[in-house]
């Protein structure tokens, strides 16, 4: 083909094309100058995409389905957590730290100067450890993220916000379903189930409402039938546990009974309080230790009396500081 020829091919081709875009120039003209046109437009648009993606059509149909979502088990943080004995052991002064193993409670451990040990006793870093504060709130830690023993420990109040002038009642491992057993100072309290006092946050859990210069200073397990009361003016007063109110939160009713009496500058103080407070089996008696080393234990037929009692003087050989 002589390239005369080729050439009027190519003008053709171009010729083409430029009748086409000159007719789709003027479509577009009178689509842009005509409201029915654009919606008649827009109807077959609608149209031709119903067909190729509606329901009757094949790529159409709804590819999922809807259903009820399935309960997802909640893993607990304890699950994550490598299972190892460890001993327990805060000072005095707050500092706690968790050592390997299980040791001694008695062993030899050293501690800052001008502190000595207080709490002392086993658990596992899957556990977790609730911490009583004089303030009434109850604080939970994790074995696991206790300091190491090979210092002396960090202090408690870096991993929850106990207050200064707050005091450790007591650090108690959780067990699930268990009770204990809470008083203030002014010899009132109650039960509370362990479940209800753990805490989430490191700002801890109000459960004892304390009025004010009154503090919470019993918090221990429940373990017997009866409850056991002795005040600082040396009265020991038993009664049934049952007459004791379960609660999550609250002041509690009154366990023992203290007359006022005019203390120093004519002030009305309390001539007594509580001094300490634990719960036995009435079958078995409560037992003591005696200085010898020896237990001993008593018929608390002669001190069982009403809740709210004053109660009498403990029998013969009861510890004179007056602690169970």
């Amino acid at each position: 083909m002589r390239l005369r020829s080729l050439r009027k091919l190519e003008e053709m081709e171009l010729l083409k094309e430029q009748d086409e875009l000159m007719r789709e120039r003027a479509a577009l003209e009178d689509l842009l100058g005509s409201d029915a046109l654009q919606w008649k437009t827009i109807a077959g648009e609608l149209r031709a995409v119903q067909k190729a993606f509606g329901k009757d059509a094949p790529g159409g149909a709804r590819r999922t389905g809807f259903a009820e979502a399935g309960e997802v088990e909640e893993v607990p943080m304890e699950a994550m957590i490598e299972r190892e004995p460890i001993t327990v052991i805060c000072s005095k002064m707050g500092w706690i730290r968790a050592m390997k193993g299980h040791l001694a409670t008695d062993a030899e451990v050293k501690f800052r100067d001008g502190d000595e040990g207080r709490f002392a006793f086993h658990a596992e870093t899957t556990d977790r450890i609730l911490l009583a504060g004089s303030n009434g709130r109850f604080f939970t830690l994790l074995g696991a993220n206790l300091p190491g023993g090979r210092g002396m420990g960090e202090p408690v109040r870096l991993m929850v916000d106990l207050p200064n002038e707050a005091e450790i009642v007591d650090l108690i491992v959780y067990r699930p379903g268990e009770k204990f057993i809470v008083a203030s100072t002014a010899g009132e309290g109650f039960l509370v189930p362990a479940d209800e006092v753990v805490a989430q946050t490191r700002a801890g859990k109000q459960v004892m409402n304390l009025a004010d210069k009154v503090r919470m200073a019993i918090c221990k397990p429940v373990s017997g039938d009866h409850v056991a009361i002795v005040s600082k003016n040396r009265k020991l007063l038993a009664f049934p546990l049952e007459e004791l109110p379960e609660m999550t939160r609250g002041k509690g009713v009154r366990l023992q009974k203290y007359n006022l009496a005019r203390g120093r500058q004519g002030v009305l103080e309390l001539d007594g309080g509580l001094s300490d407070l634990t719960t036995f089996e009435k079958a078995r008696g409560l037992s003591w230790a005696m200085p010898n080393g020896h237990t001993r234990t008593e018929d608390m037929g002669d001190w069982i009396a009403k809740r709210a009692g004053v109660g009498k003087a403990p029998p013969h050989g009861f510890p004179r500081d007056n602690r169970f």
